[in-house]
């Protein structure tokens, strides 16, 4: 069995010069803040462009990275301020766009009773905050601390967001598999 190294220890490599360790970090969480940012901005190439921009911040201000929180969580809040800044210059909607919402594997087996396209369209219909904190807890896995390091929130707000998020998609859930008879 491969001994894969944490990001912790990739992290510390590549303070010391290592560059293949860098490219570790890019390749394991480079598609993930892709499909986070996308979340924020409207196209797919806006958030690959986003995503190089965090990992270029990273790679200008590696020392500022502090180790008492996780690699992903420091990676995602840069992915959001980017998204935000964005945002606010080209003064868009926060809008997820169709063809780049594609998780199949992770929601089948997060949401294994609801198909992939209704699901997509379901969580489409919540708030764009609702939207991120399903993403970031059901689908990402990151723990209510990190949430709330993420998307600047007390961890109450975070858990009471992720509540409401699940009782919305909930909702819209059920309307949509009870037809309504006239």
């Amino acid at each position: 069995m491969i001994n894969e190294k944490t990001d912790v220890e990739l992290y510390r490599e590549f303070l010391l010069g290592n560059k293949e360790a860098f490219e570790e970090i890019v390749v394991r969480y480079k598609d993930k803040l892709i499909y986070f940012i996308a979340r924020y901005v409207k196209t797919i190439e806006i958030a690959e462009d986003l995503a190089q921009d965090t990992f270029v911040y990273i790679l200008v201000n590696k020392k500022e990275y502090d180790f008492k929180y996780s690699l992903k969580t420091y990676l995602y809040t840069i992915a959001k301020c980017r998204a935000w800044n964005y945002l606010k210059r080209e003064k868009r909607i926060i809008r997820l766009t169709d063809e780049y919402y594609d998780m199949q594997d992770i929601e089948e087996e997060i949401f294994q009773k609801e198909t992939i396209e209704s699901l997509k369209e379901n969580i489409k219909k919540l708030k764009p905050e609702y939207q991120s904190a399903i993403y970031l807890a059901d689908l990402e896995d990151l723990s209510y601390k990190e949430i709330s390091k993420i998307l600047d929130k007390s961890m109450p707000q975070v858990k009471v967001l992720i509540h409401r998020a699940r009782k919305a998609l909930q909702k819209i859930t059920r309307r949509e598999e009870i037809p309504y008879e006239e």
